[in-house]
């Protein structure tokens, strides 16, 4: 009971110890918080700084290079170099006053820098500021020098050090520009593959962290950047600067011609192969510098866009390109239009390079053999509306081979009715036309609003489809779309990359042709391509100025009238392919608007003499064998350009006595043995004392010296002397914005009224 007591009782002395103790700690504590409190009075702000800036120092990110750009050769497209950031340390510089003039004196020196700025700053910074850029994107060779005197031993260059990131740079400049794109200066791809492949492109950056570890000493920890994937793509270097060369050559033939600026308002060209879909060239021209997107000078020559991006009549010139870079919204609206690609994001109706497509829909579907006939005279009457011909004086019969060779319009309307609104749009879809193709690039147009389908279609829509009219399309819509009729009717995905390459070299992913759909049968293509053949051979065939030096090619040229009908405004083009025999590749020229008078405009020409230029080149280069024989005038063309002729190897001569051999020397049946005069074809020239046909009336105009076109005495209209094609001529193509009278139409799609084909 006792011990109990004892233990129990709080003595006196126990209570005095415990309120010593208990002031003597809060002492302690008072003492600490007044030291904190000073210290955060006087210098928490310095402190602070010091705390971020040691965190900004010893924290910082690791660049991802991004991945190279070839073409399919190897060569490089983009690439990305490594450059320097130059930093400033003020409170390093400021640390012993000897550091501050050895450091500016050598940054004057050797990087060029304004050391008033710097001086200015760091001593405003001087107890505060660890981390300041001062110069960007320096390239190795430009702080070498720099880098050698602060490496020197007993330097008193201090608080300077480098920050490794990268640039893109572009070797070819302008070379693919609106195929490439660019990247801005956060490394983020704008337009092109630049653009569409960016995730791939990028990489991921890595992070170097700096921490304290248990003996208060600083540790550092990375996390390294992984380099972006490469991209191989279909390009090949060679073709795409053969096309760009001639299209400048265009401009400069035509700039400044009948109005002030560039020789068209775009003209753009893109080489595929038909087999694979591979893009081999896509160009627009203007085009602009790679590593200097922004620069004004690619501007000039461009219409002036107002705030609706409509052409307001006036082009940028060196004059009034200062006005447009000033205000930063229509600096950017100008430089938006020369950086998309005109190849796949412009619309435009595509004009008579359609017409095999018709001709091919009304073949496949059964709706005409072929073989049928039909009469021309310069126009036809549909629903409420005379549509020409572009041979106003008529063509007379003609075959759907020999419409398409001369380009008929009326024929082509007959074809399409025989055909039907449901079958046509039907194809139209099937041709992928209103669709996008898919494209691995940025920017690529919808078109599904400016075509036609089965619900809103009339006689007349149907009718000025035929040829090209009344819808819009894009570049890259049309060659792919025509590559399926000429290669036996497999319609390819378009693509631009063949390969993804890791930054060890290692394939990530081999990108495969894919063959989407056979649009039409292999029958109904050896068809349509015997037809454009004749564009090119045939007599009356519109294309021949398309046939380079040696070849024969086949395609079909193009004329499609803006809106509104009747400003004289055309837009112009040819699609091709060689050989005729084995189409290997597909060009598509188009001219949008070439700069010259109104009245000559709609000359399939300005895009028939870029398409020789370019095949001149490019067929030779890709090893394609000349089919025919050269010219005097044709060789020294060649022997000019230093191109090898392409002739294919000697056939081997059979043994005496082999089957085949005609010892005699004789001429195959029917035919002239040797020293007998080869046939003289036929002209179409009246014999002397016969009258003129109608439909060959032009052939009796005088020609105009000055522009080397043959004139109309009655009309005083300019005609292509070649083809009869009336230049300047306004369809009246039925479009109109008041509601339209119903049209009678037979079940078979024709209206009420229109003959039948000729048996």
């Amino acid at each position: 009971m006792d011990s109990k007591k004892k233990y129990s009782k709080f003595t006196t002395k126990m209570q005095k110890k415990l309120v010593v103790l208990f002031f003597i700690v809060l002492l302690a504590f008072v003492g600490l918080s007044y030291r904190l409190i000073t210290i955060t009075r006087d210098n928490g702000e310095k402190y602070k700084k010091q705390v971020l800036s040691q965190q900004r120092y010893d924290s910082t990110t690791l660049p991802a290079k991004r991945g190279t750009i070839y073409d399919s050769n190897g060569s490089i497209l983009a690439a990305s170099e490594k450059v320097y950031n130059v930093i400033v340390d003020a409170v390093a510089v400021t640390e012993k006053e000897e550091y501050l003039e050895p450091t500016l004196n050598a940054l004057r020196s050797e990087l060029g820098i304004d050391t008033g700025e710097v001086r200015t700053y760091i001593e405003a910074n001087k107890e505060s500021s660890r981390y300041r850029v001062i110069a960007k994107r320096l390239e190795y060779e430009q702080i070498e020098g720099f880098l050698e005197l602060q490496n020197q031993e007993d330097s008193l260059i201090k608080g300077i050090w480098f920050e490794p990131e990268y640039k893109r740079v572009y070797p070819g400049n302008t070379l693919a520009s609106d195929a490439i794109g660019f990247t801005t200066n956060d490394n983020i791809g704008s337009f092109g593959l630049e653009e569409y492949y960016n995730d791939i492109l990028s990489g991921t950056p890595g992070r170097e962290y700096g921490y304290l570890n248990d003996d208060s000493n600083l540790e550092r920890t990375t996390i390294p950047a992984e380099d972006g994937n490469s991209l191989v793509s279909t390009i090949d270097v060679n073709i795409q600067s053969i096309v760009e060369k001639y299209l400048k050559k265009f401009d400069e033939e035509y700039k400044d011609n009948a109005h002030e600026g560039n020789g068209s308002l775009n003209t753009g060209c893109i080489i595929m192969d038909v087999n694979s879909g591979n893009i081999l060239a896509m160009a627009s021209y203007p085009a602009y510098n790679l590593n200097d997107p922004r620069n004004t000078d690619a501007l000039i020559g461009m219409p002036i866009l107002d705030e609706e991006n409509k052409r307001t009549g006036e082009y940028i010139n060196s004059e009034n390109i200062n006005s447009i870079s000033e205000d930063n919204d229509v600096f950017y609206r100008h430089l938006n239009a020369l950086w998309k690609n005109f190849c796949i994001n412009d619309t435009y109706e595509p004009g008579s390079v359609s017409k095999p497509f018709t001709v091919a829909a009304g073949i496949e579907s059964g709706s005409i053999t072929g073989e049928e006939k039909y009469n021309c005279e310069g126009k036809l009457h549909v629903g409420e509306h005379d549509i020409k011909c572009h041979n106003k004086y008529g063509d007379g019969y003609l075959s759907v081979s020999e419409g398409i060779e001369r380009s008929c319009n009326v024929n082509m309307m007959y074809v399409a009715m025989q055909t039907g609104v449901s079958t046509f749009t039907k194809f139209q879809h099937i041709f992928n036309l209103g669709l996008k193709t898919n494209i691995d690039l940025a920017g690529e147009a919808r078109t599904a609003t400016v075509v036609y389908n089965e619900n809103n279609m009339r006689i007349t829509d149907l009718a000025t489809n035929s040829f090209g009219q009344g819808y819009n399309a894009t570049m890259i819509q049309m060659i792919t779309g025509f590559c399926s009729l000429i290669n036996g009717g497999y319609y390819y995905e378009p693509h631009m990359v063949s390969k993804i390459v890791s930054p060890s070299g290692a394939t990530v992913q081999n990108i495969e042709p894919r063959i989407l759909k056979q649009t039409i049968s292999e029958s109904t293509s050896d068809k349509v391509r015997e037809m454009c053949n004749l564009v090119v051979s045939g007599e009356n065939g519109t294309g021949h100025t398309a046939r380079p030096a040696g070849y024969m090619i086949g395609g079909k040229t193009g004329t499609a009238e803006t809106l509104p009908r009747g400003n004289n405004e055309y837009v112009v083009s040819f699609m091709g392919y060689a050989p005729v025999d084995n189409p290997q590749i597909a060009i598509y020229v188009v001219v949008d608007r070439p700069n010259v008078p109104g009245y000559i405009m709609d000359d399939a020409k300005f895009a028939t003499r870029i398409v020789r230029n370019i095949l001149t080149e490019v067929l030779p280069y890709k090893g394609i064998y000349m089919t025919e024989e050269l010219s005097d005038k044709e060789r020294e063309e060649l022997e000019a350009l230093q191109i090898e002729i392409m002739t294919p190897p000697e056939p081997q001569e059979p043994e005496e006595g082999a089957e085949g051999e005609n010892p005699e020397g004789e001429g195959a049946e029917g035919g002239s043995g040797e020293g007998t005069p080869a046939e003289t074809p036929d002209t179409g020239a009246p014999e002397a004392g016969e009258e003129t046909p109608r439909n060959e009336i032009w052939k009796t105009f005088p020609i105009d010296p000055a522009t080397g076109y043959a004139k109309d005495p009655n009309t005083g209209e300019y005609v292509d002397p070649e083809t009869g094609h009336v230049l300047g001529g306004s369809y009246d193509l039925g479009i109109s914005t008041e509601p339209q009278p119903e049209e009678s139409v037979s079940p078979s799609g024709t209206p009420e009224g229109v003959p039948s084909p000729e048996a």
